[in-house]
């Protein structure tokens, strides 16, 4: 199952590089910017989570060590929104392993249930979109949001997860998983 994964995972990311490229003009993500991680619930399916478990046995030692105390920390403090465990010095220690969570993250998008354009988190510290975002009215001037939903249950129910016979499971908060 985690082969097919894979093979979803770099159609996938070849849909999501377009995206980017579509809206960079409003995107300021770079290496080692890691507010999209610093607060969040991250929902993760039961696929996407043995798939990051298969990249954390890949980690050194002393970074595994790392993360375990930050999974013990949440755990005892069970925040709702907290900083992702696998965050280490500002960069993500299981990046090719994230989830679909991580990787939309930092894209508007239109979402047709709720007849508004989704912004990511990080608008309102004045990075990504800021300058289609009135803070104060709320209001998006953004002439061409995506069209496609990128919501994880949305696309791990899309045609493409459909072509890999993708069986994900339940979606939880990834410290849920834990």
């Amino acid at each position: 199952m985690l082969k097919r994964y894979e093979k979803f995972l770099e159609k996938l990311d070849k849909k999501l590089e377009k995206y980017f490229e579509e809206q960079c003009e409003f995107i300021k993500c770079k290496m080692g910017c890691s507010a999209c991680c610093e607060v969040g619930e991250y929902p993760f399916s039961r696929l996407e989570a043995e798939y990051l478990m298969s990249g954390y046995m890949k980690l050194p030692a002393d970074v595994q060590k790392q993360v375990k105390e930050n999974i013990k920390q949440l755990k005892n403090d069970n925040p709702k929104l907290y900083r992702c465990p696998f965050l280490i010095n500002h960069l993500c220690a299981v990046y090719k392993y994230r989830g679909i969570v991580c990787r939309t993250h930092g894209l508007a998008w239109y979402d047709e249930d709720e007849e508004k354009i989704k912004l990511p988190y990080c608008v309102n510290l004045g990075l990504n979109y800021s300058k289609v975002f009135d803070r104060e009215t709320g209001a998006v001037f953004l002439q061409d949001p995506i069209k496609a939903r990128l919501r994880i249950d949305s696309i791990l129910r899309s045609p493409l997860a459909e072509e890999y016979e993708l069986e994900c499971g339940e979606i939880r908060p990834l410290v849920k998983w834990f």
